[in-house]
């Protein structure tokens, strides 16, 4: 299987090793990045381009993959604005999740300049905490109709951090999380649509959110 797809990259490690994987798949991947700035630094920016030329870079397999598969140009959209929403007492604990619904529903709005676009691709992995479980991958999904890809959902992360240093780019991404800058210490691990909908929607409703943060997006070439 192989098709189109919009690549949710960060300065992390496990998108680089997830685009590396599709694109040897056959996948074709307009690459898009989530700016943190200005509550962080534009490290996570700057990781983020890195890791793919070095990813265009590679010699062999991968790279040829890449640079046949990697779309020219990254698609930057600034977040934080929208996401100082979710930090009040009543809407903290679910940051992380109205975060990644948030960026779903932002890479819908890019299908309109490339409606070949099928799937959304993240680096994301089954785990117990913050919004890799069951249920909040879940309610994250269920923000885009894009169908989801995430080759890495079944790999323990000693795997995945392996595959990184097997494709060079874990030194790259190796650093503080800085998508965790406006976080609580204590995420919700089990999802309620219906409170997360109230809650977004006493912020204007996601569609609008994702459009504002969209609406400010900047494209930089991958040369």
């Amino acid at each position: 299987m192989s098709g189109t797809c919009i690549g949710l990259v960060s300065g992390g490690i496990d998108s680089p090793v997830a685009i590396a994987r599709m694109a040897v798949a056959g996948w074709k991947i307009i690459p898009m990045h989530f700016s943190m700035e200005p509550v962080a630094g534009p490290e996570g920016e700057k990781k983020c381009i890195d890791l793919l030329l070095h990813l265009k870079g590679l010699d062999g397999k991968v790279g040829e993959a890449v640079r046949t598969g990697l779309h020219n140009q990254l698609v930057v959209v600034p977040v934080m604005e929208v996401l100082t929403l979710f930090t009040e007492d009543w809407n903290n604990k679910e940051y992380f999740i109205h975060m990644k619904r948030l960026f779903n529903a932002i890479t819908t709005l890019l299908v309109e300049d490339f409606p070949e676009v099928t799937h959304v691709l993240t680096g994301e992995n089954l785990g117990q905490v913050s919004s890799q479980t069951l249920s909040n991958l879940g309610a994250i999904e269920m923000a885009t109709p894009l169908k989801p890809l995430r080759p890495l959902l079944g790999f323990d992360k000693i795997d995945i951090m392996q595959m990184a240093r097997s494709l060079g780019t874990l030194k790259i991404s190796e650093g503080p999380e800085v998508c965790d800058a406006l976080g609580p210490v204590h995420p919700a691990t089990v999802s309620n649509l219906e409170w997360l909908e109230k809650s977004e929607n006493r912020n204007g409703g996601l569609d609008m959110l994702a459009a504002k943060a969209f609406s400010m997006r900047k494209a930089i070439e991958l040369s």
